[in-house]
């Protein structure tokens, strides 16, 4: 079993339910969503555009998520200081850069400038979030290895529960002749056995299978379990933009095979992006976009492997916050 700082832990604690599962909501979205919004209004979105989306997202499900993901641009203190955000939930802060340096096949992710894990500390957030593009076969692997081993450092600096987000991409001809379909499993494995001992307190990550309706069942858990087995930290599934039922097949499977939650963002939301009022989008936001979370919560909860059979916090003995 791993063992984290008290502080860590603590963090740990404010992004799960009482049942020890991870039910986030990821609406750390910048570029994609500029452009999904941009195309629903048919116009460039503005500042402002972007934040009331973000506001009215977090007014309706931080009532009902273990925690919010939000990035610091458009989203995390302005639904606190908007008065949106409910006490009872965690609050996940975005580390980088929307989109990466170098080339399109060789993917370095960049901390967004003026943010640091220090502010995000002071801030009172529960945890930093890295969104990082990896394949473990590229040249660029090692830096961004590096990158990790970076933003580790800062978060056990503060004493703050590190999230990272590994993303894989197509290298090549892989995306047209299908091969970066066939070899995702074993990137996406091979990955939370490279990235996971670098300090990280939960690992985000992707389901291991493109699942089509004809995806054998029996195969993704095996590859989901894995999975589990690869990664030393905690880990969840992301939605990665699949549709809602899609992802509540993902979360089952991923559940049942020792994941410990999911951090949901496009599929819980996406379709608001293309609605014209904001009238019509809050309600959608307090009605199907909430029961989508129950249902996705429910899931979770029946199946999940909490956090805590993974992470123990250090021994707290006699004077310990002499060394704290």
């Amino acid at each position: 079993m791993k063992e984290v700082t008290i502080g860590k832990y603590r963090g740990l604690q404010q992004i799960s339910n009482e049942k020890g599962h991870i039910t986030m909501c990821a609406l750390d979205h910048r570029g994609s969503l500029q452009k999904m919004l941009g195309k629903g209004m048919g116009r460039e979105p503005s500042y402002q555009d972007m934040v009331d989306f973000k506001l009215d997202v977090c007014e309706a499900l931080s009532p009902h998520a273990s925690a919010m993901l939000l990035d610091p641009v458009y989203g995390a203190a302005q639904a606190m200081a908007g008065g949106v955000y409910t006490r009872g939930a965690g609050l996940l802060v975005s580390t980088e850069e929307t989109g990466y340096s170098g080339d399109s096949q060789a993917r370095v992710s960049r901390e967004l400038q003026g943010w640091g894990v220090e502010k995000i500390r002071r801030m009172g957030a529960s945890g930093a979030k890295l969104l990082l593009y990896y394949r473990p076969d590229v040249e660029v692997a090692a830096q961004q290895r590096a990158v990790v081993e970076k933003l580790s450092k800062d978060c056990a600096d503060q004493d703050l529960a590190f999230i990272v987000e590994p993303v894989s991409y197509a290298v090549g001809n892989e995306a047209s002749d299908g091969t970066f379909s066939a070899a995702k499993p074993e990137i996406v494995i091979q990955t939370a056995r490279e990235i996971t001992p670098l300090g990280v307190d939960v690992l985000k990550a992707e389901f291991p299978v493109n699942m089509t309706p004809e995806s054998d069942v029996a195969e993704m858990s095996e590859y989901c379990k894995r999975l589990s087995e690869a990664s030393v930290s905690p880990w969840i599934i992301l939605s990665a933009g699949v549709g809602f039922e899609d992802f509540v097949r993902e979360v089952e499977i991923a559940c049942k095979s020792g994941a410990s939650g999911f951090l949901a963002g496009r599929a819980l939301w996406q379709e608001a992006t293309s609605m014209k009022s904001r009238e019509e989008r809050r309600k959608f936001f307090q009605t199907t976009v909430v029961d989508r979370l129950r249902i996705l919560t429910a899931v979770a909860d029946a199946y999940g492997a909490p956090w805590q059979q993974r992470v123990s916090p250090t021994d707290i003995v006699e004077g310990w916050y002499k060394a704290y």
